[in-house]
């Protein structure tokens, strides 16, 4: 499985942008899939993820009600849909593919050989 990550750029506050991870070489509906960032100087977070079943799972607060995410097992895509973006969203975005879990796993629990990337999104102010 091979993830490419697209999408990103430079927003104004209280922009929009639709990010997209594309998967290759497997079909994605087999995976857990999850949204990551790492902003400059901070350790990596986990943001949202999405399972098979295409439940959500929040692996931090600071997104809800801004940010979505949806897949289209079709198009082998996962979406993250971010609306009111804020400078604390600039960040590096990864996405991260789990085939193990029945949901969504904890975000320490994705395999390192299943990572994108990452597309850079930068937020001014």
């Amino acid at each position: 499985l091979q993830l490419v990550e697209s999408g990103g750029g430079l927003v104004q506050s209280g922009g929009s942008l639709r990010l997209s991870c594309a998967a290759s070489g497997s079909t994605l509906d087999h995976y857990n899939i999850g949204w990551f960032r790492q902003a400059p100087g901070k350790e990596r977070e986990g943001v949202l993820c999405i399972d098979k079943s295409g439940v959500r799972t929040d692996y931090t607060d600071s997104v809800k009600g801004r940010f979505s995410i949806s897949r289209d097992n079709a198009k082998d895509t996962v979406y993250l849909q971010m609306n009111s973006l804020k400078p604390e969203d600039t960040a590096i975005y990864y996405c991260a593919a789990d085939p193990t879990f029945i949901t969504c796993p904890e975000p320490h629990r994705y395999e390192d050989d299943h990572w994108g990337q990452g597309t850079r999104v930068t937020v001014s102010s």
